[in-house]
């Protein structure tokens, strides 16, 4: 069987680069280096992942490769200056994992180890880095220009690029065997017709939450690391009434709310001197005096919960926010815990703090196919011995997988009777009919 031409030509050009050796590489990179620092317009210069300014930088390293090896095939030619050109003004080996849409996630677990996720599965690649050092130049290169450093007296940090990605980013000593980098790519809003479509919640679910946000119920989503709380809380927001002015809060922007009032605010890392720090806390308490109807803290951590607990409970019905739990029950725990830490109420009165802010939470799952799934939909609807007392209203139940592995499954009611239907007839919002049965 003839060998297509495209395949000889391809492994003639991988040959060509696998001979170029690594003083060869090492040299041309340099000179690269220096040519685009003297040729490239100072504006430009930094400028990592412009268009522009890698389009200018290219220029210069194809002159470079010219000059130092003019007898490369063209195409080899243009390989080598697309690698040279990530090196100087992208983020080298990872560019390629950034440009491809189908990615979501990229773990590097040591600088020879590149791990990806797509369509919730993780799988190992064959990108490697040069070295630790190279590692480290690239991260150095990502963080930078965001103030933010990463070093043996700051070995951990967790920022947004400006593409909207966030990467977090752990050194030695507290990563023992290396540098490890995650990068989260930045998602396109999902709207809650797209969470319809993909699987991970149903129609008349989603309609009966909209009808909770129009009534100004406030949310807390509840799920594990990657199970698309930020995903969920965007498209939820969506159904917001639009005269009511809103402030997010988040510790990196990550929402990108479609409402036409809407101040997002992001706390500030301390500077490279250790000073300059705003947290989240700060902002929920000055967004307290800046007339918001509704705040959005996009995931509480510590003691911002208790400055939330105060809004919900002076006036703000409607807020939202997300936390780390793996069920709705310990979705109330872990709050009643970060309220606790600001130290400001007796612990025998935050669980009824709690209940009488928090209104609805809804629990999300990654589920073994990758997929996001809505797993539970609850009501708070008290305090009882010491607990905040929930009643849930909707659960996912699975039924088994499909022939490709993929989950099928439904939400049912659990017949419990949903006790804030009143709420529906204050705010003339119509029920939808469809969110725990039983008759107000």
């Amino acid at each position: 069987m003839d060998v297509p031409k495209r395949f000889i030509e391809l492994a003639a050009m991988r040959s060509a680069l696998d001979e170029l050796s690594k003083t060869d590489w090492d040299i041309l990179r340099k000179k690269a280096q220096e040519r685009a620092m003297q040729k490239v317009p100072r504006e430009y210069l930094g400028k990592y992942r412009d268009p522009e300014a890698k389009k200018l930088v290219k220029y210069q390293v194809l002159e470079v490769i010219e000059e130092y090896k003019p007898g490369l095939d063209i195409n080899v030619r243009q390989t080598l200056a697309e690698r040279l050109t990530n090196e100087i003004s992208g983020y080298g080996p990872l560019e390629k994992l950034l440009d491809d849409k189908e990615i979501t996630e990229i773990l590097i677990e040591r600088w020879d180890k590149v791990v990806i996720e797509k369509d919730g599965i993780l799988q190992e690649t064959d990108i490697k880095f040069d070295s630790e050092e190279h590692l480290a130049l690239i991260v150095e290169r990502m963080i930078t220009p965001l103030g933010r450093r990463l070093d043996y007296s700051s070995p951990m940090v967790d920022a947004r690029l400006p593409d909207g990605s966030r990467i977090n980013a752990v050194a030695p000593p507290v990563a023992v065997h290396g540098l490890q980098v995650a990068v989260r790519k930045f998602k396109p809003n999902l709207s809650m017709e797209n969470l319809i479509e993909y699987g991970a919640v149903s129609r008349e679910l989603a309609e009966a939450l909209k009808a909770c946000v129009q009534a100004r119920m406030s949310f807390v989503i509840s799920g594990g690391t990657g199970s698309g709380k930020s995903t969920f809380l965007n498209a939820l927001a969506e159904f917001i009434p639009r005269h009511l002015s809103i402030i997010t809060i988040e510790n990196p922007v990550e929402l990108r709310l479609n409402h036409p009032r809407v101040r997002s605010w992001e706390a500030k890392p301390p500077n490279i001197e250790g000073k300059g720090e705003i947290n989240q806390l700060a902002l929920v308490i000055n967004a307290l005096r800046a007339r918001p109807d509704i705040i959005i803290v996009g995931e509480v951590r510590g003691p911002e919960a208790f400055a939330l607990l105060q809004a919900l409970n002076t006036g703000h019905s409607g807020s939202m926010t997300t936390a780390h739990a793996n069920n709705t029950v310990d979705a109330m725990k872990r709050l009643v815990s970060m309220v606790a830490s600001a130290g400001q109420l007796s612990p025998a009165l935050i669980p009824a703090y709690v209940a009488s802010g928090i209104d609805m939470v809804v629990q999300l799952s990654r589920m073994p196919d990758g997929s996001r799934k809505l797993l539970e939909v609850a009501e708070v609807v008290g305090e009882e011995n010491g607990e905040v007392v929930i009643n849930p209203l909707v659960k996912y139940v699975v039924d088994g997988y499909d022939e490709k592995g993929k989950v099928v499954g439904r939400w049912e009611e659990t017949g419990n009777r949903f006790t804030r239907l009143h709420r529906f007839k204050e705010a003339k919002v119509e029920w939808p009919g469809w969110l725990g049965g039983g008759q107000d």
